[in-house]
């Protein structure tokens, strides 16, 4: 899973130990208080994510901790994919959250960050398989590093990305079948637009997120990917993915009138920001391999403040787009 880059993984273990020897590891520290557990996700989520923290702004006081709570979650498992030294490493600590999480719904002891965790999930009544989805995606990507088809990346991101958006509104009371849905649209968008965003640094990690049969269409093969400067027929490629991904922002931006204001001003922010990133991929004409495009500082601000002021959007889908076949395309508002 892509996130952005974390200071937390060399205390993995610690965060996520268990003093249950049937819960996972062993804490040597012995377990976490409450007031522990939650200093410990703080800290986390305010060292980590720059993005995390901006949104933070606009959260009620009342919900920053259970959302520390869940990023925590998030964020350290993502480092037991991304940062364990091998495949082994990274499966057997994920092995440890699973039992963790089996441990919070059964009613069984935890301590680490999970204690927090436990609390929040209690206080809320999240439900289980949004974390459980996390896993399995982070558990997918120690074997596969690329994809088939536009369908077989879609279902990776209703597993990696989307369960996020599902939490949240779980923590904002707004937890249904159509928010779900519009939820899942945002969220695909985002982890999508990053995607095309960062071609160049995936494949010096040995991934590849453009799909196999779309790069057939369009002429690209593998050596492409490869050179200082994105061939045309790449770009070509690009281009069409960024048009198409804009569109899941344009279907799911609905959400925000259906949220408690604080939440939409947060989701109009990723909304804005996902175009952003687009615009900034449309900006340097798709070549993504010679500079990785951005989102200046001061767009970043002016989004911000836009998203505080006016977070309704009155976006127009792109010419020519079928908005009925992207809402349906691998966000068919499953069971929550």
């Amino acid at each position: 899973m892509k996130t952005g880059p974390s200071t937390s993984g060399q205390d993995n273990r610690r965060f996520g130990a268990s003093s249950n020897p049937e819960c996972g590891w062993t804490d040597p520290d012995g377990p976490l208080t409450l007031a522990q557990s939650r200093q410990q996700c703080r800290r986390i989520a305010r060292s980590n994510y720059e993005n995390f923290v901006v949104a933070s702004v606009f959260l009620p006081r009342r919900l920053r901790q259970p959302f520390f709570d869940v990023y925590a979650y998030c964020r350290t498992a993502d480092d037991l994919a991304d940062q364990s030294p091998d495949t082994a490493s990274a499966l057997a600590g994920l092995e440890g959250y699973a039992d963790q999480i089996s441990c919070i719904y059964d009613g069984r002891a935890v301590t680490g960050i999970f204690v927090a965790l436990a609390d929040t999930i209690r206080a809320f009544e999240l439900p289980r398989r949004p974390f459980d989805d996390l896993l399995d995606a982070f558990r997918q990507d120690q074997s596969q590093h690329q994809y088939e088809t536009m369908d077989d990346l879609l279902t990776y991101c209703r597993r990696s990305a989307d369960p996020v958006g599902r939490l949240v509104l779980a923590l904002a009371g707004a937890l249904n079948e159509t928010n779900a849905r519009l939820s899942d649209l945002i969220c695909t968008g985002l982890q999508l637009a990053n995607f095309w965003q960062d071609v160049a640094r995936d494949r010096d990690i040995g991934r590849v997120y453009l799909p196999q049969q779309s790069m057939r269409d369009f002429g690209v093969d593998s050596e492409m990917l490869h050179a200082n400067r994105t061939p045309k027929p790449l770009r070509d490629l690009l281009k069409f993915q960024c048009d198409q991904t804009r569109r899941y922002f344009v279907d799911g931006a609905e959400l925000i009138d259906r949220v408690p204001s604080w939440l939409a001003r947060d989701l109009s922010l990723f909304v804005r920001g996902g175009l952003a990133t687009l615009d900034a991929i449309s900006l340097i004409d798709y070549d993504v391999l010679a500079k990785r495009p951005i989102v200046g500082k001061g767009t970043q601000l002016r989004l911000m403040l836009a998203s505080m002021l006016r977070p309704q959007l009155n976006l127009v889908s792109p010419q020519g787009s079928d908005q009925a076949s992207v809402a349906g395309a691998g966000n068919s508002g499953e069971a929550l």
